[in-house]
């Protein structure tokens, strides 16, 4: 409950925004609305990952068992999972300091996001008559929206959302974008592996549609994707 209570406080700027897009909607139409939205956010050349969409085919790793012995374990409030030595682990909460540039760039972190089931859609209810009815597909939009493509307030929406929940990929030019399956999970990662460092932004859903965020910012370059997945396979709920 609490946790829902910050997202809410934090998104009311956002809903805002959208009630402020809905007028402009109206009497303008798409156009004047994506105008209205670049001119608040950014556009496809400041921040590409705003027009970008996953590959079209899903990637299904074979997870390296190996190296996920060499892993350590972690427990956090409603979450465990394991993770490479060297990375200042940290639980987050939904707030903007998270999306942005950090301090200590030239720390190792992983940041940890966890929310419930279908706790996306509470956020801005109108989702819903769009046929989103959980976390996966909340998440499967977002990922797929894009800036070319405003005709209404749903799809102005989830541009917002996705620039919210874009954190720091270093380089979004060399970045890339794929859907995948593991197991009981599936998801989204974005990543950027262009030395020194290497981002991911991993967006990740189970069959029970609890969602975990992972972002890494890998500081020397050690992990690969198959490194990732191999992390991404021990994410667990707890039942607190």
């Amino acid at each position: 409950m609490a946790t829902h209570k910050r997202l809410l406080r934090y998104f009311v700027n956002t809903i805002i925004l959208i009630f402020c897009l809905a007028f402009v909607l109206k009497f303008a139409g798409p156009n004047i609305l994506k105008q209205y939205i670049i001119s608040g956010i950014g556009d496809c050349k400041n921040i590409p990952i705003l027009c970008m969409q996953p590959e079209e085919s899903i990637f299904k790793p074979q997870i390296n068992n190996e190296y996920i012995n060499t892993l350590v374990p972690h427990n956090f409030p409603k979450i465990s999972a394991t993770f490479p030595k060297g990375f200042n682990i940290v639980q987050e909460l939904i707030k903007k300091d998270y999306y942005k540039k950090r301090h200590n760039n030239n720390q190792a972190i992983i940041y940890l996001l966890f929310q419930e089931p279908r706790e996306f859609i509470k956020l801005y209810p109108n989702v819903q008559k769009a046929g989103i009815v959980n976390n996966y597909e909340f998440i499967h939009r977002l990922n797929y929206a894009s800036l070319k493509q405003i005709n209404n307030i749903t799809d102005a929406f989830f541009i917002i959302m996705k620039s919210v929940f874009s954190p720091d990929i270093g380089n979004q030019s060399t970045a890339k974008m794929i859907k995948f399956e593991l197991d009981d999970k599936k998801g989204f990662i974005n990543y950027s592996m262009a030395k020194p460092n290497n981002y991911f932004d991993c967006n990740i859903i189970d069959g029970d549609d609890n969602f975990f965020k992972v972002y890494i910012k890998d500081i020397g370059a050690r992990l690969d994707l198959n490194n990732v997945f191999a992390i991404i396979s021990t994410l667990k709920p707890l039942n607190n």
